[in-house]
């Protein structure tokens, strides 16, 4: 842990009462930049956290929905989204972890309207369910398709890494040729 934690005292308060014990690490990158992880109790803490980010005038700058599957408790929480949200120069991270009894992580669009986008790709393209999401409709894969489809391909894990070029292919084509 840095010896002095950079940011927001308040906010930073405000988010670890969300979190369970040992929910909350702070960090910085090798140029000294300081980052903050909060692990929330549950998915629906997700818009108290965003209501107090809000408040504080952060930005929400992206949202990353992944699949948990080559985690050992991925079949009880086989989802999670992280909320990057930036204020002050220091970026503050928020993860859910969606559960058979949580499967769903509500909208924060009340909060961040450039949610709409990241919300619909998680729905889109992973498969995580968003609830009280305002505009429902696909971005740009066909309405036919399964939500999820390209992470039931290739996972967005292995897609970020650099395989979405010829490995990608090749594993569509295997796929294809196999049913």
């Amino acid at each position: 842990m840095q010896e002095v934690i950079q940011g927001n005292t308040a906010l930073i308060n405000t988010l670890a009462k969300l979190c369970n014990e040992g929910g909350v690490r702070h960090s910085s990158d090798m140029s000294g930049n300081a980052q903050h992880w909060f692990e929330l109790r549950s998915p629906s803490l997700i818009t108290a956290a965003a209501a107090a980010l809000k408040d504080t005038a952060a930005r929400l700058s992206l949202i990353s929905g992944y699949s948990r599957a080559s985690q050992p408790d991925a079949e009880e929480a086989p989802y999670a989204a992280c909320y990057h949200f930036v204020l002050d120069n220091v970026i503050y991270n928020v993860t859910v972890t969606l559960t058979r009894k949580e499967p769903a992580v509500p909208s924060i669009t009340p909060w961040f309207a450039n949610a709409d986008w990241h919300e619909r790709e998680m729905v889109e393209l992973v498969g995580i369910t968003v609830s009280n999401q305002p505009n429902p409709e696909r971005l740009f894969l066909d309405a036919s398709l399964d939500p999820g489809v390209l992470n039931k391909l290739v996972p967005l894990s292995v897609m970020m890494n650099g395989a979405c070029t010829k490995d990608l292919w090749e594993h569509i084509l295997t796929r294809r040729e196999g049913k």
